[in-house]
């Protein structure tokens, strides 16, 4: 898969943070360096809007990591967890990312999706086919839909260099 990427190219990253944290802690057990990722899935074009889709719990726990996010250049919209009667959590936003992602297509000649998840294929083809940009993936690729690299432009595999995008025990980097 060759695309064509030059510096003028206006560039979204929609970043399914729950996806390539699961994806980082489950394989590596490390955290995800996600500045790295942006700067690297960028390649020097220009960004327009790089968006990370968060999960906020009761504990606050995680307000460091929205702060680092921010700090990286990269905006955070929250939702709050939601845990129902039986103990089940849930903290989905692939809707949300779609959504936003259909909302920026006209602003944007490239949109990177990061994330893994198979269930980004439909929004994957729409884009393409009926925005005329050109897709891109992002993420782990152990654990990335195979549908999912096939329907885009482009894949980036962090496995490749796994230690380049990895904070903490599996990463040899500081946050």
């Amino acid at each position: 898969m060759s695309v064509i990427k030059h510096k003028e190219q206006r560039v979204g990253i929609f970043i399914d943070t729950q996806n390539l944290y699961h994806c980082a802690k489950n394989l590596y057990r490390a955290r995800v360096n996600f500045g790295q990722v942006v700067k690297d899935a960028l390649a020097g074009r220009a960004l327009i809007r790089a968006v990370a889709y968060v999960v906020t719990t009761e504990s606050g726990e995680e307000k460091a990591f929205f702060e680092a996010l921010e700090k990286a250049g990269i905006e955070t919209k929250t939702k709050d967890l939601q845990i129902f009667a039986g103990g089940a959590k849930k903290a989905d936003w692939d809707v949300g990312l779609a959504v936003d992602a259909i909302k920026m297509a006209p602003k944007v000649d490239t949109v990177i999706i990061a994330s893994g998840d198979g269930d980004f294929v439909p929004l994957v083809q729409y884009l393409k086919e009926n925005q005329g940009c050109q897709v891109e993936v992002v993420s782990f690729g152990k654990s990335t839909s195979a549908k999912l690299i096939e329907a885009a432009d482009s894949f980036t595999d962090l496995d490749t260099n796994p230690r380049k995008y990895l904070l903490g025990r599996g990463g040899d980097r500081a946050s």
